[in-house]
Order: C-alpha cells, then structure tokens, then sequence
C-alpha cells in the first residue's frame, strides 16, 4: 500500500508540504515544533512534517515563545535566519523577507491579515516563517515570506486553566488567561484572555494592549468538526520614531535619549473584531474536505510627528520635524475551500488537492499633513532638547517663536473596493520511496476600484496571473531530504496597503517575484535538525521608461544568499538553535543598470544562538545572543545601521509540576544598539537591559 502524508497548512495554505509518502490510515500527529500548521482541522487532520517541505521555514512554538521571553513578531524575527525587522514608523509589525519589505504579509490561520498594526501572542500555538515567494499558499504578496500565526483552538476532552503573569524592569506588565472547557463528549469552548501594560526605556512612551479570544469546536458527527473563533483587539502606544543620523551617516549616539515628537500627539490606535469559522468533512478514508470563513473590521489611526531633517554640519542643535494624521477602517471578507483526496495511478501516488478562495476588502483610509502658524508649512524647525519645546498643539520654535498646528493639509483620502477571486491545484507525486515531485499553480483574478476623494477621481485596474511552484525532494535515507524548488509571486501596483493606482500605476503590470532555491534538511538521530539552503529572489518590475514616457523598462533586480538553522537536543539536558545568513543585493537603476548600491535594511550576515540548558529536574538556564552586520539605512545607501551583538539570558525554577517562576534578561551587556530604521532620520534605539519575571502555572 502507498504511503503519504497530505500537506496542508491552514485554510489557504495548502501548498507548501511536499508531502512524503506515509501510511493512507491517516492519524492524527501532532508534534509540536516538528510540523508546519499542527491544529488537526486547519491541516485536515494531518500535519506536514518540515523535513517534507521544500522551502526554508521556522517555527515557534507557544512553549519557545515563553520560554525565551519574547513578547512580539519582532523578537521572533530576530531569532530566524533570512529575516530581520524594519521599524515600521513606530506603530506596526514590520519585516524584511530576504531583502524584501513588508507590512501586509501577516496570515492568520492562513487568514489575511493585512492593517498595519502590533500583533498579539497570547492566543498563539505556534508561529510559522515561510521565506521565497509563497504565493500558491497565500494569493498576491508573500514576495519574500510570510507569517503565519495559527492560533489556540478548543480542545474537546480537556479541562484545564493556564495562566501567565509578567513584569519587567520598565515597569510593564502583563497578564494571560487560557481556559478550556469540555461540555461533553462532542463540544469545548476555549477562552484566551490579555492584558498588557506597555513600558519601555523612551521617555513618555506608554500603552495598553487587550486581546480577547473564545472559541468552541463541535463534533458534528464522527467525520465533520466544526471550530468557531470570535477575536477582540484593542491596542493604543505612543509612537516612537527613533533619531536622526548625523555627518557620518550614523545614528547620533548623543540624542540616544531624545524622543523627536511630540508627547501628547504621538498615538496610535487599533480595534479588530475577527470572526472565524471552519468546517472539515472527511469523505473516506483519503479524501478530505475543508471550507472556512473568516471576517474582520479594523478601525485603526495614529499621529505622529518625526525627525524629518538634521543638518550636523551646519546647524548641530536644530533638527526639522514633520507629521500627519492617518485613519483606515478596513474589512476583509474571505471564502476559502478546498478538497484534499489520495489515489494511485499504477505505482505512482497522488495527493491531489484543489481549492478556491474569494476575498472582498473595503478600505477606507484618509491621511492629513500639519500646517504649523510660523511657517505655513507641514515642517519646522525646533532646537534639539530633552524634552523638544513642543507638546500639544503649540512649541516654540528655532527662532523662538511660538508655533501651532492643525492637522488641516489633505494628503490623501481614498475609498477602495476589491475583490479577488483565486483557483489552486496541486499534485503531490510520489514516483517512488525516495523520489516525490511538487506540481501546482494558483490563478488570481485582483479586481480593485480606487476613488480618490480629494480629486473625485475614480480609477479601476484588473490582473489575471497565474503564479505555478515546482519541487523535487529526493530522500537518500528517511531522515535525510534534498530539493529544489522554483515558485513565483505577484504584487499588484495598488501596492499593499491599496492606496491609489493613480498617474502611470493604472497603467502597469504588477511587480513580479520569482524564488529558486536548493537546500537540505537533515533530522540526526540524537534529537537536531540541520536545514541549509541557497536561493535567488528576482524581481521583475515594470516601469515608465525616463525617455519615452509611452513605453516600459522592465528593471529586474535580484537577491541571493545563503542560510542555515540547526535546531533541537544537543544531549539530553542541553538543546539548541542557531542560525546564520548571508544575502548579497544590488539596486538596479531605471535603465536596467547596477547601481553598485545596496537595498535598505539588508545585512549581509545575521546571526543568532540559543542555548537552554536543564540543570536540575527543576531548574534550567538559557543563554543566547544575536548578531547583525551593518545595512544601509535608505536607497542612497548614505545612512548606516552600525552592526551590533545582542546578548539574552534566562532562568526558570520549577516551584510545582504546575507552577513555574522564571527571569529573562535582554541585551545582558547593556549594549546600545540600534536595530533598524524607517528613513534616514529615524532610526530605532535598542532597549538598554531589561529584566522580564514571569509566573506561570495550571490547574
């Protein structure tokens, strides 16, 4: 009998496991840190171990994620090869997939989750970092990766209470709450409950973060379970956009101390209602049915202003700020189903999968610019101090004299409407027990309307692509796996956030993104697993030629690197997880031409290590450090993100066998460090250290 395992990942992530070949009495396997997408029903019932899956990924487990102290999207990222964080203006998750930027590329259970904003952990069971395109999973975007988060289900059979409670040195705080409750032998509700009280070492910098999260699963019959979610998120912070960079490009370490804003405008915030629903159906015993139905209302703002110019040179104690008020009220509705099915053809094994997805957004978002009474202008000029001479709604300015503001400058005011029709198939071949072979495609039809209110200009634009993913994985031994994968993307020219199709973009193809990439993955036999890979993104972009305003240059540009992880037990009392990766780019100009310029946020080396080790029975330590090679910090390559060495340490005593009290340490030598930039006058400062204490326990 053929043997295979169907890959899945969650409602529209179904093509990423190149599945290799398994037993057709398919159990129920989970695994934790071992398997992309483990929740039974997101996976239908079987999850896709990585050794099968031929990309590069990360996983971060629930238990990893407290273990090691990390509170955000951005502490994982700075643990994960090929990855690093942008500063994303102070108000949203930000990530550069190998090279390329993104704020859109965020999934939930495979779900699009696209406003910009600070994602939660708290209802989180594990959280998955595909990199290279990834668009027959995910649709457009995922030009250099994703994020997955696949979030904490219901568990029928159980009763239990988690709790967890933190306090840092900062004077943040923080509370858990995870109870699940079995109704009877066909039902569980779940609730995850949180609340965080945010500080850091930037003066005036507060907020709250809410997140509440029941869910409920039925067993409608032996073959059909259904799961519900309702999800509300209420977050508000101050905005910090860091400092400026002086004569020599680099962040001026003097101003390490001085928030560049404005105290009492300097907000953002965000409220989300997320409703899920999924439905899996079992057929037989190889085919597999799931269709799934995810809502969500964003209502986001934030103000801000920002160093927008600094002339060390020059004027040393004069720095020039600029701002703007944003507003997006999104919804995004979203269909998806799909069939999974396992068959023979003779002595080659299928897993077949085929699915649909439909997605509508409206989007509504509008931005204003300062005017400030002195200058008549959205920028002026302030003496650099600590505090800057401006709070509220007035300051004083470099001339001294008194200045004030209104948010009264429309800079943009859009109302967009999109609808997304996507058509995949996929078939798994198993040619032989150590030969498999990955054929899919992914049809998109991107159908967006744009009415620009501020010109009562309305403009439409319309994409059909196709975007195929080939792989091969070949399995000299049962633990050992070596592919080659080849995968393309798209990026319509709305761009991710749909702002306008305005001036030439109505007129142009999306950007496109192509990955091809070799790699291994090695699970030895004592517990470590050992993934290595070699790729190049090319990207391919349409543009109006500078001579000839009628017709295009296609500029094509590429990154490629190298990257490995080794992760797992080392001994029975010592575990482990490193990663290391080199990426190498060049911008190309608007003629097709090397520019011998670097693309921003591009660190040739990272590098990070992790160490946990058990002491005693009831008592462990870990230690751990990241590294980052100095980047660029704008397009002009004229501003510099200096490398750094970022040191974490840990410590957890068992009290009880559920009980447990544990300290993690950031940034241990108290270096400063600045870790990324959104332009060449805001640059992030690192946190000085910081002491996080964490209580958890169940009952």
């Amino acid at each position: 009998m053929k043997k295979t395992q169907i890959a899945m990942i969650t409602t529209a992530l179904l093509m990423s496991g190149a599945v290799s070949a398994q037993n057709k009495d398919i159990e129920e396997v989970v695994v934790e840190g071992k398997f992309l997408s483990s929740n039974e029903v997101n996976s239908v019932k079987t999850p896709t171990p990585i050794i099968d899956v031929p990309q590069s990924l990360s996983i971060f487990t629930a238990d990893e994620i407290t273990a090691r102290g990390i509170t955000s999207v951005g502490d994982i990222i700075n643990y994960t090869p090929g990855v690093n964080t942008s500063q994303g203006e102070g108000h949203r998750d930000s990530v550069v997939f190998r090279g390329v930027r993104s704020t859109a590329d965020f999934y939930l259970d495979g779900n699009r989750d696209d406003v910009q904003y600070y994602r939660g952990l708290y209802n989180v069971e594990q959280v998955e970092i595909l990199r290279g395109p990834n668009a027959l999973l995910f649709g457009r975007g995922g030009t250099g990766g994703v994020i997955n988060r696949v979030s904490k289900k219901a568990k029928i059979d159980e009763q239990f209470t988690g709790f967890k409670s933190t306090l840092d040195s900062f004077g943040g705080f923080g509370v858990e709450l995870d109870h699940n409750i079995s109704s009877s032998d066909t039902s569980a509700v779940r609730i995850n409950v949180a609340y965080e009280s945010l500080e850091n070492h930037r003066d005036f910098f507060d907020g709250d973060r809410i997140g509440f999260n029941p869910t409920a699963r039925f067993l409608l019959s032996e073959d059909t379970t259904l799961d519900l979610s309702y999800e509300y998120a209420d977050h508000e912070r101050f905005i910090d956009r860091g400092i400026p960079t002086g004569s020599d490009g680099r962040p001026v370490e003097a101003f390490e101390d001085i928030v560049f804003g404005n105290d009492q405008v300097n907000l953002t915030g965000l409220e989300a209602h997320i409703v899920r629903a999924a439905l899996q159906h079992n057929f037989s015993d190889t085919t597999k049915g799931n269709l799934s139905a995810f809502f969500a209302d964003y209502s986001k703002f934030y103000d801000n202003f920002y160093a927008s110019g600094y002339n060390q040179a020059e004027t040393p104690n004069v720095v020039e700020l600029d701002g703007y008020t944003d507003e997006t009220e999104r919804q995004n509705v979203i269909l998806s189903s799909n069939l999974v099915s396992e068959f023979d053809t003779g002595n080659i094994g299928h897993t077949f999968i085929i699915g649909g997805e439909y997605i509508s957004t409206s989007s509504d978002q509008f931005r204003f610019n300062p005017v400030f009474s002195t200058s008549n202008d959205d920028r002026e000029n302030f003496l650099v101090s600590r505090p800057i001479n401006f709070s509220g709604s007035a300051g004083i300015n470099a001339a001294g004299d008194t200045t004030s503001f209104t948010f009264s400058d429309l800079n943009d005011d859009t109302r967009v409407d999109i609808d997304v029709y996507s058509l995949y198939v996929q078939d798994q071949i198993e040619v032989s027990e150590q030969l498999d072979i990955l054929v899919g495609a992914r049809f998109d039809s991107f159908d967006i309307n744009v009415f620009n209110a501020e010109t009562s200009e309305t403009r439409d634009r319309k994409d059909d692509e196709v975007s195929p993913r080939f792989g091969v994985i070949y399995k000299p031994q049962e633990q050992v796996s070596i592919y080659a994968s080849y995968s393309e993307s798209f990026l319509p020219r709305s761009g991710e956030q749909f702002a306008n199709i305005n001036g030439s973009n109505n007129a142009l193809d999306p950007n496109t993104f192509t990955n091809l990439e070799f790699g291994i993955k090695w699970d030895f036999a004592q517990g470590l697993s050992l993934t290595a890979a070699l790729f190049e993104n090319e990207q391919s972009s349409p543009q109006v030629a500078d001579n000839d305003p009628s017709t295009l240059d296609v500029i094509e540009s590429d990154i490629s690197g190298f990257e490995f992880q080794l992760t797992g037990q080392v001994t029975d009392s010592w575990s482990l997880s490193a990663n290391y990766s080199n990426l190498d780019g060049e911008i190309i100009s608007s003629t097709g031409a090397g520019t011998g310029r670097t693309p921003r946020e591009l660190p040739e080396n990272t590098f990070s290590l992790w160490n946990s080790f058990q002491v005693a029975s009831n008592f462990g330590v870990g230690i751990g450090a990241t590294y980052q090679d100095e980047s660029f910090v704008n397009t002009s390559n004229s501003a510099t993100l200096p490398s750094y060495t970022r040191v974490d340490a840990s410590a957890y005593y068992d009290i009880s066998e559920k009980l447990r009290v544990q300290l993690n340490v950031e940034n241990l030598t108290d270096e400063l460090y600045f870790p990324n930039a959104h332009s060449t006058h805001q640059v992030t400062v690192g946190a000085p250290i910081n002491a996080l204490l964490t209580l958890t326990g169940k009952f």
